[in-house]
């Protein structure tokens, strides 16, 4: 399959928008929007977690394809004397990324530029020259010469920021063995963490309904809120959906990236979507886990197996809730999450997409039960 101009318009909307945890409103009004071409059956709970479902051929088991729609962001914390914005972060930053990149401050006037700065490294000694400034020493400069000014602008204590960056594609030739193989498109931007989630569980619907496609469960896509911040959605929207078996779609860290050892990551771009076997959320349902092996094997769909030592995702929640819910992570291999601007590989999220489907097709309550048989 290839994502056609219309999904990739909402790929693009959704990924430009505005969302840090806590202020998604604009990237949920968008997924919604968007499937409801495809199916009535939509609903929100109170933290703002979006769910669009289809019923297949039975009404269980209830099979949960979760994305995140919340991105990293700031939270401005305090406006100096000087009209300077200090913040904190929502989500997790590396402080290296941070100097001299664009945001945008979204205020109860509208949304304002800003550049995230420090004190100029020609007025550092030469000790503090060789250090990495760190977040607490940097500043949000909105073009404000005083507090008052800053004010005028709109901007208060509680105002989020995001990067201004912007989704773009790119064309580029695939050469293996120095053999040309042929072209794949990448995408760069923002919030692919985890908007991509997001997209692919919205596609998957997409192609279950115009397809026809019969699945002997019920889809339950869901585009939920403040993972980054502790997975917070993603627990009320088990305590909801109830779901039997959770597909928790994400990003990977991509691991052909100069100084990176595959054992540290061994995913990378155009080899396909992974397979999280561990991260220190959750250990995946092993059954569960070996069918997807299996699936993506009978259908051809590429599939590499990762596992992250650190981290984890909205499925270390899900699987937890209720008696437990056996749990996956699929994830799309991404170049510098956490940042203003990331990279992947479109042909990664089609597969991925592809597996969902494969995978919703063959999760009868049969196979489902014996995923906690002993």
């Amino acid at each position: 399959m290839a994502s056609n101009e219309k999904s990739l318009e909402f790929l693009k909307s959704l990924c430009d928008s505005f969302g840090p945890s806590g202020f998604e409103r604009e990237p949920a009004k968008i997924t919604k929007d968007y499937v409801s071409q495809f199916t009535k059956d939509i609903s929100c709970d109170k933290l703002g977690s979006v769910f669009f479902s289809k019923k297949g051929t039975k009404d269980s088991p209830v099979i949960l394809v979760n994305g995140h729609m919340d991105e990293v962001g700031f939270i401005i914390s305090s406006i100096n004397k000087q009209g300077y914005l200090t913040f904190n972060p929502l989500g997790g930053w590396f402080d290296q990324v941070l100097l001299s990149q664009r945001v945008v401050v979204k205020t109860q006037k509208g949304n304002i530029l800003g550049i995230i700065a420090s004190k100029p490294p020609h007025l550092l000694s030469p000790g503090d020259r060789d250090k990495v400034i760190s977040k607490e020493r940097m500043f949000i400069d909105v073009g404000a010469s005083n507090d008052k000014e800053a004010e005028k602008m709109g901007v208060r204590i509680g105002d989020a920021a995001i990067p201004d960056s912007s989704l773009s594609f790119m064309e580029k030739t695939v050469v293996k063995d120095n053999k040309e193989k042929g072209k794949t498109k990448l995408a760069i931007g923002k919030a692919f963490d985890d908007r991509i989630g997001v997209y692919i569980a919205a596609e998957a619907l997409r192609e279950l309904t115009s397809k026809n496609i019969k699945h002997p469960n019920t889809y339950v896509g869901a585009a939920t809120t403040m993972e980054e911040v502790g997975a917070r959605g993603a627990r009320t929207t088990a305590y909801l959906v109830k779901p039997d078996v959770c597909i928790t779609t994400e990003v990977d860290i991509a691991g052909d990236v100069p100084g990176i050892e595959v054992h540290e990551a061994p995913c990378r771009l155009g080899e396909g979507p992974s397979l999280c076997t561990y991260d220190s959320s959750m250990i995946p349902n092993q059954p569960l886990k070996e069918l997807v092996i299996k699936v993506a094997k009978k259908n051809r769909i590429p599939l590499q197996l990762s596992s992250i030592a650190r981290g984890g995702t909205d499925a270390g929640v899900v699987h937890l809730m209720h008696a437990g819910c056996p749990s996956i992570v699929l994830g799309v291999p991404t170049r510098h999450i956490h940042s203003h601007v990331g990279i992947l590989n479109m042909k990664d999220v089609e597969d991925c997409i592809r597996l969902v489907i494969e995978l919703t097709k063959v999760l009868d309550a049969k196979t489902v039960k014996g995923f906690t048989e002993i």
